[in-house]
């Protein structure tokens, strides 16, 4: 801790604990792209090679490594401001950390793009043991980044993913076995990708249904960061209804297969290639934002990710001061009033106001008639001053 050279200490030093306060409980997804490229340092064998940048190689970097010392430092952070205290309260604050594994390590790519083989889990239980021993928490661990469907650079078939998944289940319960009831054991995540309803379809079927405890997916159909119609999207009801077809798509299939798996959104930014300077990070973008939580609440979605809490122009915090953008109060005002239990609204009228109800929580109020949260988004036109 000492002088936080890293970026990820600078959060404490900055008062970043106060962050994770206020939405205790607060899960945190490691994971993105770059997850199916690394290699995790086992106490047998020691790696230090880093991402480089190459043109030749698949996401256009080499493979990098996860030295322990750098896991170390992860889980002391997460640790340090996972509990801080929550501000005017007797209460602290819990970090639930989602780590993203490699999906990629042992198969070979065919020559139609497809990733063949089974998954390599030495690796992973490697570092799955390891956490264990260390006494690290993980309230999750989640097979792979985007190789769902046709991928994002290559794609695993549904039933083999199915039969991967299989694995890492039997892995997380047998390395956790040791712990008893002392500590609940990490849910099992995957496949985080984009939605393709006959893929999933065919991967839950095959998945035994006490193996998967979550089905995530990823949102970003505003399409690219850099398209000139990028505020038109978010504005337009007609578009933002289109977003709909994931989230009831997937409850159908989780619905009619029978599996106690439920779905979650591992990771939404809206708008894909690092979003939009002064359009995904500021108060416009909160139009869409919290018409997806609504949205994705109303067809029993049980966490929804942002990306990202700091990086690229979507990040909740500003990545150099870390002070928090318009969307990072939007996401605690959601947090604070919106509580679990979803009611049907309706709305007739304009299409431009979203309307969402929910019971309240707990702590919105102390008086006992005050049982509901009504959430209303009033869509205005592209003339209005949103920066």
């Amino acid at each position: 801790m000492k002088g936080c050279p890293l970026i990820l200490f600078k959060f404490i030093c900055f008062g970043f604990g106060s962050i994770f306060a206020a939405f205790s409980p607060l899960k945190i997804r490691l994971g993105g792209t770059l997850q199916n490229k690394v290699i995790y340092e086992t106490q047998q064998q020691a790696c230090t090679a880093s991402f480089i940048k190459s043109s030749s190689e698949m996401f256009g970097f080499s493979q990098g490594c996860l030295a322990l010392s750098r896991w170390d430092e992860l889980n002391t952070f997460f640790r340090e401001a996972g509990y801080s205290r929550v501000p005017y309260t007797s209460f602290f604050s819990r970090a639930e950390v989602i780590f993203g594994l490699n999906a990629l390590n042992g198969r070979t790519i065919a020559s139609d793009g497809s990733a063949k083989g089974a998954w390599n889990s030495s690796n992973a239980e490697a570092l799955i043991r390891y956490t264990v021993n260390k006494n690290f928490t993980i309230f999750g661990w989640e097979l792979g980044n985007e190789l769902s469907g046709s991928g994002i650079g290559t794609s695993v078939a549904p039933d083999q993913y199915a039969s991967d998944i299989t694995n890492l289940h039997d892995i997380v319960r047998k390395t956790y076995a040791s712990l008893g009831k002392r500590k609940k054991k990490p849910l099992v995540l995957a496949p985080g990708g984009f939605y393709d309803a006959n893929w999933l379809t065919e991967f839950i079927n095959k998945t035994p249904k006490n193996s998967l405890q979550v089905v995530t997916h990823h949102i970003y159909n505003l399409g690219p960061g850099d398209d000139t119609h990028l505020i038109d999207r978010i504005l337009d009801p007609s578009y933002l209804d289109g977003g709909s077809s994931p989230f009831s798509g997937l409850q159908g299939i989780l619905k009619s297969s029978g599996s106690s798996a439920v779905a979650w959104v591992g990771e939404a930014g809206g708008a894909y290639n690092s979003g939009h300077n002064l359009v995904t990070n500021a108060f416009v973008f909160s139009f869409w934002y919290l018409d997806q939580l609504g949205m994705a609440s109303s067809y029993n979605t049980k966490t929804y990710c942002r990306q990202s809490l700091v990086g690229g122009n979507y990040g909740l915090l500003n990545p150099t001061t870390f002070v928090p953008n318009p969307d990072y109060y939007s996401a605690l005002l959601w947090h604070r009033l919106m509580g679990t239990k979803v009611l049907s609204t309706s709305f007739s009228g304009t299409k431009k106001i979203r309307a969402y109800a929910h019971c309240s929580k707990k702590s919105v109020s102390e008086d006992p008639e005050t049982k509901c949260s009504y959430w209303k988004i009033h869509e205005c036109s592209k003339e209005s001053q949103y920066f």
